[in-house]
């Protein structure tokens, strides 16, 4: 099959977004002819050493500084919308129609204006599928391109951008994608019956991890005693869904029972302020640690330095909330007992013998699950053990990828194991 698969996000690279970057490694990896747009370049300051791993050069559909840049994508963009309405005035007035009629938004009018340009390059690139990376603006953009070509498109749907659209316009965007992944079983149960879609259509497709990167450290024994301090850590953008006051309450109980917990956190976030200000009211200056946004390799050091990582999500009165968090896959990849919230798809990861699940926003009992393991090392050791071993079978970065990748019309060289049992090549056939 000639052609190329167009993969459209919202901002590449972002740091946070591990997960996008990981399932463009693992879809090329696995051989899928992929060329990445985006919507806008974040520009941050701090950018994952494996984008340079990426094959794809990005395309980015706006420019965020005002300059000749900015100027030059307005002209390509309203030419675009010219060249489409000339080649086919009754379909591009009757996507004009749908939108008078249906979708008088701002975001809507931005959106059109991007895939008229969007769909014209992808002409340029020789296309045969687009594909969104969330269910929101850019699967809104990549249905507006299908609504003006007919090319076939696809989207992931995660989480938030389930849970804040219009159930309405995530039916309509279901219908008329050629397919739908979801990255968990909980998300996917929400979509389908959000948008009453064809439950065929939306595909279970995990989102996987780097399992040869993150790696368990060195055990810590076997005598299931350990006197030095609990060592705590959480990784994930400082935002209310995470759920950062719990786990700090969690740590203040634990210091009134005369434990001396240590806690580290990665990551930066809206919620900085805040979570500063509620550690110094609770007195756990000396307990919990912020260290910033940090790389893959910065994050991968202190999974080997942690005892137990904590992911305390919560959902939020809008329904935000997490799907499965790359980071939760990432400390199991690394050998660590995860003491986790029962929130969305969590649990499809966070299994009995794989972890500690605790009610969501349920300070107590996580503070009783964290004082369970800084008694017992030996468990701390199993879960971790198990942890690594259910991810690596599971969530595998590449395997995740191969699981997909012929849904883009790429033929994946499978081979029967001494069972019967079909699987995938290895990583490291396909990664080197």
């Amino acid at each position: 099959m000639t052609g190329t698969v167009a993969y459209l996000t919202k901002r590449f690279p972002r740091l946070s977004e591990t997960f996008i970057l990981d399932e463009i490694l693992g879809l090329e990896a696995a051989g899928v002819p992929l060329r990445l747009y985006a919507i806008a370049d974040p520009h941050e300051k701090l950018v994952q050493p494996d984008v340079s791993r990426v094959k794809s050069p990005v395309v980015y559909l706006q420019s965020g500084a005002m300059g000749p840049e900015r100027w030059r994508a307005f002209r390509e963009t309203v030419v675009a919308h010219a060249q489409l309405l000339r080649e086919s005035p009754r379909r591009y007035l009757g996507v004009v129609s749908y939108i008078a009629r249906r979708r008088r938004h701002l975001s809507t009018v931005k959106n059109f204006a991007q895939a008229g340009r969007l769909a014209v390059l992808l002409r340029e690139h020789d296309t045969r599928h687009l594909h969104a990376a969330f269910a929101h603006g850019p699967a809104s953009v990549a249905h507006f391109v299908h609504l003006l070509t007919g090319l076939p498109y696809s989207f992931s749907a995660h989480a938030k951008d389930i849970y804040v659209s219009a159930p309405d316009l995530l039916a309509r965007k279901v219908r008329d994608a050629s397919f739908v992944l979801s990255c968990s079983e909980s998300a996917r149960s929400a979509l389908t019956s959000l948008s009453g879609a064809d439950t065929t259509k939306v595909i279970l497709a995990h989102h996987g991890v780097d399992t040869q990167r993150f790696t368990s450290s060195a055990p810590v024994g076997s005598s299931g005693v350990d006197e030095s301090p609990l060592r705590i850590l959480a990784v994930g953008r400082l935002v209310a869904k995470k759920g950062y006051p719990v786990l700090l309450g969690a740590l203040k109980m634990m210091s009134e029972a005369g434990r001396t917990p240590r806690c580290t956190i990665v990551g930066e976030g809206t919620d900085r302020e805040h979570l500063t200000a509620l550690v110094n009211d609770l007195g756990l200056t000396t307990t919990v640690e912020f260290v910033g946004s940090q790389t893959h390799q910065e994050v991968a050091e202190h999974f080997h330095r942690a005892d137990v990582f904590v992911q305390a999500s919560v959902v939020l009165a809008n329904g935000d909330r997490d799907g499965i968090p790359n980071s939760l896959l990432e400390a199991m990849a690394s050998g660590l007992a995860v003491v986790a919230s029962d929130v969305a798809g969590i649990p499809e990861v966070v299994t009995p013998t794989s972890g500690l699940l605790v009610p969501p926003g349920d300070s107590r009992a996580l503070a009783r699950a964290l004082e369970r393991l800084d008694d017992d090392v030996a468990l701390r050791q199993r879960l971790g053990d198990q942890a690594r071993e259910h991810v690596v079978e599971k969530f595998d970065r590449t395997a995740c990828a191969l699981r997909i990748a012929p849904l883009f019309g790429v033929e994946v060289e499978t081979r029967t194991d001494a069972l019967g049992q079909v699987t995938a090549p290895s990583v490291a056939d396909l990664e080197g």
